[in-house]
């Protein structure tokens, strides 16, 4: 075969010059001319078995349940594959056309060549990698990873090592030493990819430390981003706020500043509800015996009140307490009793989970009262069904304290004042 085109190629070229034509314009001419039908063959070849390529594998996805190969054909995979048998065969014909004339220009036509074979050889595991990425997402599993930022720093990796192999080819150096050239210019190279190599490590240590998967809900304060993660890069992380507007957050920031991730809170058995209310200082007294007959008349916590009076009227009793004031011997107050009404109303509630913390407490005493708190978790976690379980905690606990002889401190308004109500009839 070698022999046959080196003859054929040399015969057009003598015909050329027994028509007149100077030898050395006759040897250009030739091969100009064989270049033109030999790209315009290739291109057709190449068309060729691009759709007989595309076909076989459409064929072959029509009898396989994987979907696998069906993103192969999305990702252009055929197409490049294709590309492999005309540039072998173009490669081949060069040599035999410009070994003898014109070994300088076959040199950088090989070395453009190559360049081009690193560079689709490049592309064809982008296709495959895309292809992964398209899978892996349909799965389950992967849902939660970010696959494009792994995707994106294998692809900067290949990236470097092409662009390492393609200088090698051009300029003909040596692996060793082109590499310690590079290294006497990496403090250069460092500064000018600062950001792509912050962004390269960052997502390597969110990757790796699980820090954010895609659709956790995040809040970052500094970036003003409240919502789920869409997208995770290389450089970006895409954050889709609850108004549907968009923040992008560099990914470097996660690792660098502090920022509040919800996870744990999706994937524990429930959400936390932390909230107190104020209560005034002043209104805080021990129960008299008719108090507390009244507070008996409240069914969810009148077997402990029965119980803990017998407690209390045994230990008086025991200790010769003088009952004529109530601060002496031990006493119910009615905050405390108001205490364990919030706690019995929390375990009675069928929308908080019984399992997970639950305590009504004391919070230090403030200007504006003592303070409240209740501290449980709703079982449902979805924000509206937990607001509005929080809401329906707080309701009755706000409207419940007037039973218990207690007040709510609130900052005074102008209706307050006397004479200024101006719903009041004149």
């Amino acid at each position: 075969m070698h022999q046959r085109l080196h003859k054929y190629f040399q015969h057009f070229s003598n015909t050329l010059i027994n028509q007149g034509l100077d030898p050395n314009y006759a040897d250009i001419l030739s091969i100009i001319i064989n270049l033109f039908f030999l790209g315009a063959g290739l291109i057709l070849l190449d068309r060729l078995l691009r759709k007989l390529i595309v076909e076989f594998f459409k064929a072959f996805t029509n009898k396989t349940k994987s979907t696998f190969d069906d993103y192969l054909i999305l990702t252009n995979f055929p197409r490049y594959i294709a590309h492999i048998i005309p540039i072998n065969i173009l490669k081949y014909v060069l040599v035999i056309m410009l070994d003898a004339s014109y070994p300088l220009i076959l040199q950088w036509a090989n070395k453009a060549i190559n360049v081009y074979v690193i560079i689709l050889v490049l592309k064809i595991l982008r296709s495959i990698l895309r292809t992964s990425r398209s899978f892996f997402e349909t799965k389950e599993k992967f849902h939660d990873k970010p696959l494009q930022s792994y995707i994106q720093v294998t692809m900067l990796f290949l990236w470097s090592l092409a662009a390492f192999f393609i200088v090698l080819e051009i300029f003909d150096k040596e692996a060793g030493k082109l590499a310690l050239q590079l290294g006497t210019t990496s403090a250069v190279l460092l500064l000018i990819f600062k950001d792509t190599i912050m962004g390269f490590v960052a997502s390597i240590q969110v990757s790796i430390n699980d820090i954010v998967r895609i659709g956790d809900w995040i809040t970052f304060s500094k970036f003003g981003a409240d919502g789920n993660v869409t997208e995770i890069n290389l450089a970006t992380v895409r954050v889709q706020n609850f108004d549907n507007t968009y923040t992008t957050i560099p990914t470097y920031s996660l690792i660098a500043d502090s920022f509040q991730n919800w996870r744990g809170m999706q994937e524990s058995d429930g959400r936390r509800i932390k909230r107190s209310i104020y209560i005034k200082q002043r209104s805080v007294r021990f129960l008299t015996a008719e108090d507390i007959e009244e507070l008996k008349k409240i069914q969810l916590i009148a077997p402990y009140i029965e119980h803990r009076e017998k407690d209390l009227e045994r230990t008086n009793r025991l200790h010769n307490i003088d009952r004529s004031l109530l601060i002496n011997g031990r006493n119910q107050t009615n905050l405390g009793i108001f205490r364990r009404y919030i706690d019995a109303f929390l375990h009675e509630n069928p929308a908080i989970n019984k399992d997970l913390f639950l305590m009504v407490r004391h919070l230090e005493p403030t200007p504006q009262g003592i303070p409240l708190e209740v501290f449980c978790f709703s079982k449902d976690k979805r924000w509206e069904i937990y607001e509005h379980v929080q809401a329906d905690i707080f309701d009755h606990i706000i409207a419940a304290v007037p039973y218990f002889k207690l007040e709510l401190f609130e900052e005074l308004s102008g209706s307050d004042f006397p004479g200024k109500n101006p719903s009041a009839k004149a």
